[in-house]
């Protein structure tokens, strides 16, 4: 084996994937800049049709991070202007079918569940929802746009951007959550950003060190084995 493929470094990287579920609680411990800019510079490292690079962060902390969740949250708690508020791109499907619908209502209970949420508590799931605007009290938020102007393939680079930013912050001790929630609300975000119009929101992402003891973290949602989503020819 080479240095780059020893069973230390097969370890290592294979820990920071499988490690990697989304937490919905952080503890206030600030992330230093450093680490955030050295996760970035990392994840930047993504792949990308013709190396265009599809991708713009902001970062939110501090009073910056709380008046955007503030913002959020007074339109949010307004269900009569939240009404006013849709998703500026499609991401999930129009109409749900299985496997598709089943796996995610059991999320959805399984969460419920460690939280004491009962069905029907449409209050407590709105409160927990709500929390989402908040970056779950993690100390970092990240934004994400993009240009209007780039096409589906460059979404699907974003993606690995994305995933490299999540995994090299599990390999710092780091837990995240991405969040297309905050699409509902791109028109307020954008504008407290200044981000011009010829950019569009892709999602939010929550980072931090995570609760230990909050139920949610509990949460690692179940993946299907190999065999039921591969196909071999030989």
């Amino acid at each position: 084996m080479t240095p780059e493929t020893s069973a230390a470094a097969v370890a290592a990287v294979d820990a920071a994937i499988t490690s990697r579920h989304s937490m919905r609680a952080y503890l206030p411990t600030p992330v230093p800049r450093q680490m955030i800019e050295d996760i970035l510079q990392v994840a930047s490292r993504a792949p990308s049709g013709t190396n265009i690079q599809p991708w713009k962060v902001h970062v939110l902390t501090g009073a910056a991070k709380q008046t955007l969740s503030a913002k959020i949250l007074e339109v949010f708690n307004n269900p009569a202007a939240a009404a006013t508020h849709t998703d500026d791109y499609g991401y999930y499907p129009k109409e749900w079918c299985s496997p598709y619908i089943d796996r995610r209502r059991k999320m959805g209970w399984d969460m419920y569940g460690l939280l004491g949420i009962q069905k029907g508590d449409k209050q407590r799931m709105h409160e927990q929802h709500g929390r989402n605007f908040k970056f779950f009290d993690a100390p970092v938020g990240l934004i994400f746009t993009i240009d209007r102007v780039l096409q589906q393939g460059s979404w699907l680079d974003y993606g690995t951007f994305l995933q490299n930013i999540m995994i090299a912050a599990r390999a710092r001790g780091l837990h995240t959550c991405p969040q297309v929630a905050f699409m509902q609300f791109h028109k307020i975000i954008l504008g407290y950003l200044g981000v011009p119009s010829d950019q569009m929101l892709v999602c939010g992402m929550s980072m931090g060190y995570a609760d230990p003891h909050a139920p949610v973290n509990a949460l690692i949602t179940q993946r299907v084995p190999v065999e039921e989503f591969t196909h071999w020819l030989e």
